[in-house]
């Protein structure tokens, strides 16, 4: 089977973005699930119900989060939502849930069930639980399942990349893949780990290549200039896709390729 991740969505671009070249992406690849990280889509913070629905519209399978997910109080009327997942790491007494387990929409021999989790890392980010003894309980539950999800994707939204390997490597043949997600900035570090989990540090954003991170050049440059707040603008040219393909066997339920997406 294949499994297209998409780098964080930024704002109404990268939604419309979405719209327009995932129907492409799913026949080109052969694509049979689809996630994409929501948590800057709307407005580049937060997500709310209708940018929900979009993404959903879009053919978006599931949605995770990362340190913007309660940024808007909109949040609170799609949280709950099957397919929306926001780090499982934050405390119990948070709204939401940190993974979803759902068959694919499209009919896959051998794969009846896909675990998504959502993880926080540590550093320079809200105050959560530790992702690695996190990662550690929900691996569990999920094991106690009859059967179990055979595929496990997860969505590591880190600073660093010394954390994001770590954690790679800390799951390494106990889940399918762990995707980077969170500096928008897409790293060239795709692989397979040594026991079969696929890994990329960062799969990218879907946002203006002329801006930083996707915002507006000018602001972000006033600020590290003057060290003063300011309030940044969604980017709204030269929108790119950034993601990752993942073939998966469908017997072993290994990753036989990751492959990088930029358009």
């Amino acid at each position: 089977m294949n499994v297209l991740f998409i780098g964080d969505v930024v704002g109404s671009s990268g939604r419309e973005k979405v719209g327009d070249i995932l129907p492409v992406l799913k026949e080109e690849y052969s694509i049979d699930f689809t996630i994409a990280n929501g948590e800057n889509s709307a407005g580049g913070v937060g997500l709310t119900k209708k940018t929900a629905e979009e993404l959903f519209a879009s053919g978006v399978d599931v949605i995770t989060l990362g340190n913007h997910s309660f940024n808007r109080k909109e949040v609170v009327d799609i949280i709950d939502h099957p397919r929306v997942i926001r780090p499982a790491n934050h405390p119990d007494i948070v709204p939401g849930k940190g993974f979803c387990v759902v068959a694919p929409a499209k009919s896959v021999e051998g794969v009846k069930e896909i675990a998504v989790i959502n993880f926080l890392g540590r550093f320079n980010m809200p105050l959560v639980d530790c992702p690695f003894k996190t990662a550690d309980n929900v691996l569990g539950n999920l094991s106690k399942r009859n059967p179990g999800p055979p595929v496990i994707i997860v969505d590591f939204h880190a600073e660093l990349t010394s954390e994001k390997q770590a954690f790679g490597h800390f799951l390494d043949g106990r889940v399918t893949a762990v995707i980077g997600t969170h500096t928008h900035v897409q790293t060239a570090d795709e692989k397979i780990l040594p026991g079969g989990t696929a890994y990329i540090t960062d799969a990218g954003m879907v946002g203006s290549g002329n801006s930083v991170i996707g915002v507006e050049k000018a602001e972000v440059i006033k600020r590290f200039l003057t060290g003063l707040p300011a309030k940044f603008q969604v980017a709204k040219e030269d929108i790119i896709l950034n993601g990752v393909v993942l073939t998966i066997d469908n017997k072993s339920y290994k990753c036989t390729e990751i492959k990088r997406i930029i358009r």
